[in-house]
Formats: structure tokens, C-alpha cells, sequence
């Protein structure tokens, strides 16, 4: 197979698996804006963490929140728990990397926020300690994952929302997370906004 044929498979793949996450994921990425707009209108933030891939979801995530999406607005309090290097590998070196996430939720949330726990493989020992901290704070989880949301699936709470990609792919899961937030994004302006 040459690589104008890899390149087409690629696409292929990414266009059937979005459309069948469709059917999986339409309902609860509803439940998840309507939730988040709850969080914010009652002043709570929006904390997102995740590793490598997810990062940079995180913070994309974050800066569409933060400054806009794709209409005017006033900017809606979210922060990625990925960003500040100093405190990151500070408590990666005096505690464990496990707990990089977990030990800022401890500190910076309150029973009004949200955490935003994204991981492809459901596994990642930092989201899972982010997760038991915000339930110790009593802070709502919204978790995106993928590969059947792995133990992640297990330790969210029935008042958690869950978005699980039906895929074992990488890839294909971080392209749908994108997707995802795209649409959590959209359809929070949609909610504080109207229809353009």
C-alpha cells in the first residue's frame, strides 16, 4: 500500500468512526454543556487536565473558553491544570507525577466546578487521582475517553457525565475529543447566547 493509500484509509477511518460516535456521544455531550454552563453561570470554573495529546486538548479547550470560539463574548472561566510547568514538576518531584493534576484540584476547587479528565486510554494514573479529588471536593467529573473508558468507567460516580469514543485507536480517539470539544464549545455559546 503506498501513502496516498494510507492517507485515504486514514481519512475513511476518521469519517466512519465520527459517525458512529454520533449515535454514542450526541445525547451526553448535550448533558455535558448544559452542565458546564450550570458551573458557570453559578461562578464555578471549568478545570481540564490530561496528558501529551489531551494536554494540548486541555488546553485548547481552555483558550476557546477563555477567550472565544467563534462569537464575541465575555470569557468563561476555565484552566488547564497543564500549564504551569513550575508547579507541575515541582509536585512531580517532591511527591509523585501521579498526583500533578489531583494536589492542584485539592487546592484550587470548590464544590461549584467542574473537572474536564480527558484520556485516550482511561488508564492514566494522574486523571484517575485528579478524579478521587475532585469527588473528595465534590466537584462534578465530566471524563472524555476512549478504548471502553478503562478505570476511569469505574471510579466516576453516577452524577459524573462520561464521553467514551467507541475506538481502541489513538488517533481516532483524539480526533473525535477534538470534535467533542468543538461541539461542547458551540453548543455552550449556543446556550448562554442563542442562535446567531
Amino acid at each position: 500500500m503506498d501513502i496516498a493509500n494510507r492517507i485515504t484509509q486514514h481519512f475513511t477511518d476518521s469519517a466512519h468512526l465520527k459517525l458512529q460516535a454520533l449515535e454514542i456521544l450526541a445525547d451526553p455531550i448535550v448533558k455535558a454543556a448544559e452542565r458546564m454552563v450550570q458551573c458557570l453561570m453559578s461562578e464555578g470554573k471549568i478545570m481540564a487536565c490530561g496528558n501529551g495529546g489531551s494536554a494540548a486538548d486541555a488546553q485548547h479547550f481552555s483558550a476557546e473558553m477563555l477567550n472565544r470560539f467563534e462569537r464575541e463574548r465575555p470569557g468563561l472561566a476555565t484552566i488547564a491544570l497543564t500549564t504551569d510547568s513550575s508547579t507541575m514538576t515541582s509536585i512531580a518531584n517532591d511527591y509523585a507525577f501521579e498526583q500533578v493534576f489531583s494536589k492542584q484540584v485539592r487546592a484550587l476547587g470548590h464544590p461549584t466546578d467542574l473537572l474536564l479528565a480527558i484520556s485516550t486510554s482511561g488508564n492514566s494514573k494522574n486523571i484517575l487521582e485528579a478524579i478521587h479529588a475532585a469527588h473528595d471536593r465534590e466537584i462534578t467529573v465530566i471524563a472524555l475517553t476512549g478504548n471502553g473508558g478503562g478505570q476511569i468507567a469505574e471510579s466516576l460516580y453516577h452524577t459524573d457525565i462520561h464521553l467514551c469514543v467507541p475506538s481502541t485507536v489513538t488517533a481516532r480517539i483524539q480526533e473525535i475529543h477534538l470534535l467533542t470539544l468543538h461541539c461542547l464549545c458551540d453548543a455552550i455559546d449556543y446556550l448562554l447566547l442563542g442562535a446567531e
